[in-house]
């Protein structure tokens, strides 16, 4: 078949309307989650996404906080009162277990890896969750209304039930629809 120049128009013309949508389908798939610091300050976002192997992944974009390792959590309750953040309920936990990747009873599907903050209080991460998703089911960050994401004081200790030593809330979002 030979193109002439209104056909090759045309041919141009569809492929970067589908490279369009197929672009604007990718960049909505991602959901923003806002965080606060206690005082209810913004202290910034974490970027979601679903993986393609399954999992979640996510970019974690903050600043002002205190500078070190932080235990951080999805949480069972899409609610972040300040300033304990304690309506946010204990982690996501649908399938019953202990905490910590290092309990051999372990570990809760909200567990994750520890967030590490800079000197300047900064930190941009990405980390993933391969025991939750963005869709359906008991395993979805969005089941029975919601969820929180939740940033601790300290690290993590990866294996003491039930937050692994983590100490208090210091910033919190809301995951919902």
């Amino acid at each position: 078949m030979k193109l002439d120049r209104m056909n090759l128009n045309r041919v141009l013309a569809v492929a970067t309307l589908v490279c369009g949508v197929a672009f604007a389908l990718s960049m909505s798939a991602k959901t923003v989650i806002h965080l606060i610091d206690a005082q209810g300050k913004s202290v910034g976002t974490v970027i979601l996404w679903e993986e393609k192997g399954g999992g979640v992944g996510l970019q974690v974009n903050v600043e002002n906080l205190p500078p070190g390792e932080h235990g951080i959590h999805f949480h069972q309750n899409a609610k972040c009162d300040p300033p304990d953040f304690k309506s946010a309920g204990p982690h996501f936990n649908p399938d019953g277990k202990k905490h910590g990747f290092d309990n051999p009873e372990g570990h809760h599907a909200g567990d994750m890896s520890n967030l590490m903050v800079g000197a300047d209080g900064k930190s941009k991460m990405n980390l993933a969750d391969q025991d939750v998703n963005l869709g359906d089911g008991p395993h979805s960050l969005y089941s029975n209304g919601g969820t929180a994401i939740i940033i601790h004081a300290k690290a993590d200790d990866m294996k003491t039930d039930p937050s692994g030593n983590s100490g208090d809330r210091i910033a919190c979002g809301v995951i919902q629809k």
